[in-house]
């Protein structure tokens, strides 16, 4: 049986990694220009993890069947905004469509903050739109939170789908119920059901600072949130690790950057269903 070939861009520690594994495809090529992630992933997933993407042509990418990506909300020009391909250029999105151009994949998968809906008065989230529309693929979009699907933090985040046969009608996947309860995470009683979105900065606040994301109350005691709490919260599986002398610090940072897992593989498989 043939498996889904797809490119993992904007890598990170790999979450997009284990969810379309998980789902039944088969990593061709993985991009991470930060080296600290780019060891985590590569301890974890056993392959080579290329550098900036802006410095990797399309010809040397693998033929894939899906492209994969958090992409950063890298801010786009101001000016003009005529919608289409040309608006990309000098944001990290523009390789994304250059490699779709030339590498012409069955379908794309990305993620983002669910602000970039908003972003620019929408003007971002209609030329990312447009941009596909352009290269030819249909272009489906929702918002939907880890908790939707079994994990205990909000972290609603805006999925993009689209499929080069535009006659492929998608939907997305219907939410599931919660599985693991922040009790679950922490292996003791807490106050929270659904804890909150992990995050890159602002560690330490008081638990009653509006701020704060990361303290709980935990059996009737103040506890921080810390690196195997934070594991399970994105859903990477029990024997995810990270390199020797990692910090907690750049630990969580790379993981409040990863994506929660279940809702990856979800959309995955309503992805593979089509393709």
């Amino acid at each position: 049986m043939h498996k889904h070939r797809f490119i993992d861009l904007f890598a990170g520690i790999g979450g997009f990694h284990y969810a379309l594994q998980n789902a039944g495809g088969s990593c061709v090529f993985a991009s991470e220009w930060d080296p600290d992630a780019s060891k985590t992933y590569h301890l974890n997933h056993k392959m080579k993890v290329e550098g900036d993407i802006t410095k990797i042509s399309p010809q040397e990418i693998p033929d894939f069947d899906i492209l994969c990506g958090g992409f950063p909300c890298q801010p786009f020009s101001q000016a003009g905004f005529k919608k289409g391909f040309s608006e990309t250029r000098g944001t990290l999105f523009f390789n994304i469509a250059e490699i779709i151009k030339i590498k012409q994949p069955k379908a794309f998968f990305l993620e983002n903050v669910k602000h970039l809906l908003k972003h620019d008065d929408g003007k971002t989230f209609k030329t990312i739109q447009s941009t596909m529309k352009e290269l030819g693929y249909s272009f489906y979009y929702k918002i939907l939170k880890a908790s939707d699907f079994g994990l205990p933090q909000h972290r609603p985040r805006l999925f993009m789908v689209g499929f080069k046969d535009q006659n492929i009608k998608f939907e997305f996947p219907k939410t599931q119920k919660l599985t693991l309860t922040m009790s679950d995470i922490w292996g003791e009683p807490c106050d929270k059901k659904i804890g909150f979105t992990l995050r890159v900065g602002g560690r330490g606040s008081r638990i009653t600072d509006r701020h704060n994301w990361d303290s709980y109350n935990v059996n009737g005691k103040i506890k921080r949130l810390g690196i195997a709490e934070g594991i399970k919260m994105q859903g990477l599986p029990s024997n995810f690790k990270f390199p020797p002398g990692t910090t907690e610090t750049k630990a969580m940072k790379q993981l409040g950057n990863s994506v929660a897992i279940p809702v990856i593989q979800a959309i995955a498989k309503q992805i593979f269903k089509y393709i």
